[in-house]
């Protein structure tokens, strides 16, 4: 790519607290002044205590980065560890991780993910049908409604009862947690993670996390003793699954990865089609463009053919372009002395791929700040291009889970709802522990059900 240098990427020269605390205001604008100074490489020490932290953008280095292994580790994500525990996906590395994910994979692929399409759709028509004319609703609060659903019913196979509305309330205040800069902040300074008492943000976070804690073991144990092997919900398969030696799962592992799958499985997705219901309804020739290619379909459309819509599939693509809602990839550490982009890199240095600057690329995306879906119609993007779900071993095994509910929540509401912006302003993003959401949520006003 570049002749070989000797000297490290470049940087901003400020103290790595003062970095910090940039960053965690706002990461977004922070990315853009770099990448515009230090171009596809560059030296951001804003996670962890690292002085040598680098974040990279260009699609050849990215590749590099996520197949070289030999290179190339995937450790732990250490902002995530407070959150999902010792024993999540997330944080587990080699053999481990590889055998964990493995396990994880089938429920959000092939015909265990389909089976759930028609839920998806009935689930989003109930949800929609709580509003009344006139109404004015926050989006993301709505489709976080729907896609916890979602996830309680394909992690569990509940989706009534007790445990059910319990486990749902804990996990939406628990998330509240993460809505301000302020504690979003304590992920990314260790030292300040000091339980002061129930009134503190950390204290206060560790006791609604226990409190779903206890609600995961309760079901757990629940299953373990009432098992039925005719059950398909991943709950159901993790408890069948055995290590090389023959070992089930224990409760806490199982705890953690239900934890994982409930957090990481829900919150994304509704922040994305929240934003794809912000950019269909700011945009007019977008709605009644996908508007009409829906209505293609006729009434009773079956959720494959929805999710095989080319614009519909432009129209989520896009939305997950221009704000993704990670805005990294997780890391990977330096294993033996390698080069990258024409810099020499020692073992031990952290590298993140920067999915923001690669969305922004103006060499890939042209006016990469304007919605255009049909940027998706005209060319095929590399996974080093365009990589909303990270990326190499440590991609999101939910993706074609979310990709499908996203479609399939965001056609339900547009053929069937009129609906518009509250807001005339442009809508920003707004750091919500380490992903990005609407700032004002998408204020929306429901008009009523659309006549066909």
């Amino acid at each position: 790519m570049i002749q070989s240098q000797a000297k490290l990427p470049d940087g901003f020269q400020s103290p790595r607290w003062l970095q910090k605390i940039q960053w965690i205001n706002n990461s977004l604008a922070y990315m853009d002044v770099a990448g515009q100074k230090y171009g596809d490489i560059f030296n951001a020490p804003v996670i962890g205590n690292y002085r040598q932290l680098l974040l990279v953008s260009h699609p050849q280095a990215l590749q590099q980065i996520f197949s070289n292994p030999h290179h190339f580790i995937a450790p732990s994500n250490p902002l995530l560890h407070p959150i999902v525990g010792d024993y999540s996906v997330f944080v587990l590395e080699g053999d481990r991780h590889r055998k964990e994910r493995k396990l994880l994979m089938p429920p959000f692929h092939g015909e265990q993910m389909l089976s759930n399409g028609q839920l998806i759709c009935e689930l989003t028509e109930k949800v929609m049908q709580s509003l009344h004319p006139g109404e004015v609703f926050v989006a993301r609060d709505l489709m976080q409604n729907v896609s916890l659903e979602v996830i309680l019913t394909v992690v569990f196979g509940l989706h009534k009862g007790e445990r059910f509305r319990q486990l749902k309330d804990c996990i939406v205040s628990l998330l509240s947690e993460f809505k301000s800069p302020l504690t979003s902040g304590l992920l990314f300074f260790p030292a300040l993670q000091k339980d002061l008492g129930r009134w503190s943000p950390w204290g206060s976070f560790l006791r609604k996390q226990q409190q779903i804690n206890q609600l995961l073991v309760a079901e757990i144990r629940d299953r373990r003793q009432q098992y039925d092997s005719s059950r398909s919900d991943i709950l159901s398969l993790l408890l069948e699954a055995r290590d090389e030696d023959g070992a089930p799962m224990t409760d806490e592992q199982l705890r953690d990865e239900l934890m994982t799958l409930l957090l990481a499985g829900h919150e994304t997705t509704a922040t994305a089609i929240a934003w794809a219901l912000y950019w269909v309804h700011r945009f007019p020739n977008v709605h009644s463009q996908l508007l009409q290619e829906l209505d293609s379909l006729g009434n009773t459309p079956t959720p494959i053919e929805i999710s095989r819509l080319p614009y519909l599939t432009a129209v989520c693509n896009e939305s997950l372009r221009i704000y993704p809602v990670a805005i990294l990839t997780t890391p990977r550490a330096v294993k033996e002395p390698v080069e990258l982009m024409g810099y020499q890199l020692e073992p031990g240095t952290k590298v993140y791929g920067c999915i923001y600057l690669t969305h922004h690329r103006p060499d890939l995306y042209p006016e990469p700040k304007q919605f255009k879906p049909e940027r998706f119609l005209q060319r095929q993007f590399s996974p080093y291009e365009f990589l909303p779900f990270g990326g190499g071993v440590r991609r999101c095994i939910g993706e074609a889970l979310a990709l499908f509910e996203m479609k399939l929540v965001l056609a339900t509401i547009i053929s069937r709802y009129e609906l518009t912006l509250v807001q005339q302003e442009p809508e920003r993003p707004k750091r919500r522990g380490v992903t990005f959401s609407p700032h004002t949520g998408v204020r929306m006003i429901m008009q009523g059900r659309r006549s066909v």
